[in-house]
């Protein structure tokens, strides 16, 4: 196949060319590429993968698929160290996130970032506004528009497959925000850094200024865009207000005019939503963003859990998802508290994968629910291996079983004798049931 006769995955299927990358989505999804292609021609789904990430073992993303996980990491000034970095980045994709965001907010962060896009086989995904400030060593407001397109540039040729740039607000939005006095807020790191920008130098938003141009970074190298949410909820007092929905209109704009490139685009949405929001949320999105990918945060359904909210945002992840939400970003227990250790990494990849499984099931993805049947099968044969092989982290399940084994290896030691299973198998072969 000539690599030559389109430029992004989009452009591609416009075309009816089937890139590799089409084809293994399609074989993981249970599709076929005549099925696929045109989702991804439309911007319904995306497979983000970078023309330079040449290890990506490639997802799709979008409503009809699979839904799937993306895990932030990176360093801080007070986390510094690289290595543990890429040990939490090798155990999420152990563990099954098929995106990595790289959040660095210090030090050298281009070898971290290379590292990732030459070994790593998940999806990278970047912020550059945060990388900018570090990149060139300058405060804020000595960053011209130039400085933040040179390092979108700079990630793009570093192999990173999608960038969340936060275009949708304006300095209209200044306004909005000092009108409106939401509680908390810009809670978005990136906004907050575009926001104050905007305030020090008087101009304009430069992710929204010179769009186009970065769209031609996008589809020279096939970076999908992720359109960031600067006014997403901090917390449920402010979800679904004018300010969240007018910057979301404004993401439905950038969304045409990148289709118009050719280049693939996902959205970000909340947050923090009250469970009875969500479903709403979703379809306003999916109306407003033609059925661009929608990409969330949890979204967190009550703000009083820290500590847990990597279980709030599970129950507002799996009620997006069943809603139409395409890609969940991981919560974890240190969410609002500090950066996440290996531990809190793996609690959070494991809260989200069973929103998103449980989710897929609600949806009828296909074959969703088949490792739940196998596990229904192993569990009236009272199979213990055959359960660990459809566990969704079945190391954590037998060293539970093992560290309170049974006095009979065909029970538990919740039941014992008692054991349901047990009983009915017995019953049902004419067999004596022994309880004493």
């Amino acid at each position: 196949m000539n690599t030559q006769t389109y430029k992004t995955q989009m452009e591609a299927a416009r075309k009816g060319i089937v890139t590799r990358q089409l084809k293994t989505v399609a074989e993981k999804e249970k599709m076929s590429v005549e099925e696929l292609m045109p989702l991804v021609a439309s911007g319904k789904v995306v497979i983000p993968a970078n023309r330079n990430h040449a290890c990506i073992d490639p997802e799709g993303v979008g409503s009809m698929l699979r839904t799937k996980i993306n895990v932030n990491l990176g360093v801080s000034r007070d986390c510094k160290d690289y290595d543990i970095e890429m040990k939490k980045v090798m155990s999420a994709v152990d563990l099954g996130a098929e995106a990595i965001m790289d959040l660095s907010s210090h030090g050298n962060t281009q070898p971290f970032r290379q590292k990732l896009t030459t070994e790593c086989p998940a999806m990278i995904g970047t912020v550059p506004v945060y990388d900018s400030v570090i990149h060139y060593q300058r405060d804020l407001d000595t960053l011209t528009a130039k400085d933040f397109i040179d390092v979108v540039r700079l990630h793009a040729q570093d192999g990173v497959d999608f960038v969340t740039l936060h275009c949708g607000i304006t300095r209209k939005t200044i306004d909005q925000i000092r009108k409106h006095k939401r509680k908390m807020n810009i809670v978005s790191r990136g906004g907050s850094l575009v926001f104050a920008w905007m305030c020090m130098t008087g101009e304009e938003n430069p992710f929204y200024e010179y769009y186009d141009e970065i769209l031609d970074i996008c589809r020279e190298y096939d970076v999908t865009v992720s359109l960031g949410d600067a006014c997403r909820p901090g917390c449920l007092a402010d979800a679904t207000d004018v300010c969240q929905i007018e910057e979301l209109v404004r993401l439905g704009e950038l969304t045409k005019r990148a289709w118009e490139k050719d280049v693939q685009v996902m959205v970000e949405g909340p947050g923090h939503v009250p469970m009875d929001q969500i479903a709403a949320n979703m379809k306003v999105q999916q109306t407003i963003c033609m059925g661009a990918p929608f990409y969330v945060l949890g979204p967190l359904v009550t703000d009083i859990a820290p500590g847990y909210d990597h279980i709030t945002g599970a129950i507002g992840g799996a009620i997006a998802a069943m809603n139409g939400a395409a890609f969940l970003c991981y919560v974890t227990p240190a969410e609002h508290l500090a950066l996440p250790n290996v531990e809190d990494v793996k609690q959070g990849i494991i809260a989200s994968r069973i929103a998103a499984h449980a989710a897929d099931i609600a949806k009828g993805v296909r074959g969703a629910r088949d490792i739940d049947d196998r596990m229904g099968d192993a569990r009236r044969a009272l199979d213990w291996e055959a359960q660990w092989e459809c566990a969704l982290d079945p190391e954590t399940a037998k060293a539970i079983r093992a560290d309170r084994s049974p006095e009979h290896d065909d029970t538990c030691s919740m039941c014992g004798k008692f054991c349901a299973v047990r009983s009915m198998n017995k019953a049902l072969n004419g067999e004596h049931i022994d309880i004493l």
